[in-house]
């Protein structure tokens, strides 16, 4: 029942424009990188595109997750939620290359892991020849490596590109009104630092997730292939398929609000702490503050307060920021 994403061929790693870069909508972009070096080495076979990386290699560390078999790749929490289904290690990259490269004729076979590692930390000057042109965006950018995995939905606070460096994968993405039929696991214990869907994509349970059936009506499937490249907009679910035996994916982070705004999701804990329970008609009343200072607030919101004596209320910028973190953390500290 799920849907296509929109698909843009044609643009190469230069032709990126804020019309695209600000969407709210999923994107595929086909063949966007297909100049990068290493997808050209990626398409020659997964020795190709393994011997490409270590040519870059200066002997980092990283962080790697160790799997199971039985698990197929998936990520997730043991049998009663008590902790996960991998381990973690900190290893050589070399070390994990030679262990995914030692698997890979294994069917099912342990998975092997590396997420969200600094690119420019891990391999030096990788970037010079294989890299996206994001204009003025400072954009972190992450390197995954592994063999088969399934990475259950979450979703990012920042918008992404997630560029196929190597290997296929599939992207299943759902738009955030879908939150309440995902059936999201807890928030602040969770495998990789994001609250995840404790759904199955592979064997979804319909008696214990009943709303999941809505979830996949609006679902947006994208199968890629070396050199194609995803944008996820900020909020956007998606799970998160690696499909070959050796797989890379390369992806591009960036906030569209400035630096001195802290995430959301403080907001979110801090409300937990504050709000979720109070008295119903109390939680109410704070529903309408929040509508008429946040979530609907424009010019007229305190248009009728001498600008001068708008304080919190004026636009926020860095001096204003650091002045209310320091009474907040002030109020937290008494």
């Amino acid at each position: 029942m799920a849907e296509a994403i929109r698909v843009i061929e044609g643009l190469g790693v230069n032709d990126l424009d804020d019309v695209l870069l600000t969407s709210t909508e999923p994107l595929l972009l086909r063949g966007l990188a297909a100049s990068w070096p290493m997808v050209q080495a990626a398409r020659s076979g997964a020795g190709a595109a393994d011997a490409y990386l270590r040519s870059f290699y200066r002997g980092a560390t990283v962080g790697a997750m160790l799997g199971p078999p039985e698990a197929a790749g998936r990520f997730f929490y043991n049998e009663d939620a008590s902790g996960f289904n991998f381990y973690p290690v900190h290893a050589k990259l070399n070390n994990v290359l030679d262990e995914i490269a030692a698997k890979c004729a294994l069917d099912p076979a342990p998975t092997v892991y590396v997420g969200s590692t600094t690119v420019d930390t891990c391999l030096p000057g990788f970037r010079e020849h294989n890299d996206l042109a994001l204009g003025a965006r400072d954009a972190l950018v992450s390197i995954w490596i592994g063999n088969r995995t399934r990475i259950a939905a979450h979703y990012d606070v920042p918008d992404n590109i997630a560029v196929v460096a190597a290997g296929r994968r599939r992207f299943t993405l759902f738009p955030p009104e879908q939150l309440q039929n995902l059936y999201i696991g807890p928030l602040d214990f969770t495998p990789a630092g994001q609250a995840i869907s404790l759904v199955d994509f592979h064997q979804p349970d319909l008696q214990r997730y009943p709303k999941f059936a809505t979830a996949l009506q609006h679902a947006r499937v994208a199968d890629m292939a070396a050199g194609d490249a995803i944008f996820i907009p900020s909020m956007w679910w998606h799970h998160v398929e690696a499909l070959d035996p050796f797989n890379v994916l390369v992806n591009y982070w960036w906030r569209q609000s400035p630096d001195y705004m802290d995430t959301p999701t403080n907001a979110l804990m801090m409300a937990f702490l504050t709000l979720r329970d109070l008295p119903p008609a109390q939680r109410k009343a704070w529903q309408e503050i929040f509508r008429h200072y946040i979530f609907e607030a424009d010019a007229q919101t305190a248009a009728h307060i001498p600008e001068h004596a708008r304080n919190v209320l004026a636009p926020l910028d860095d001096a204003g920021a650091r002045m209310l973190r320091a009474q907040i953390l002030k109020k937290m500290n008494r």
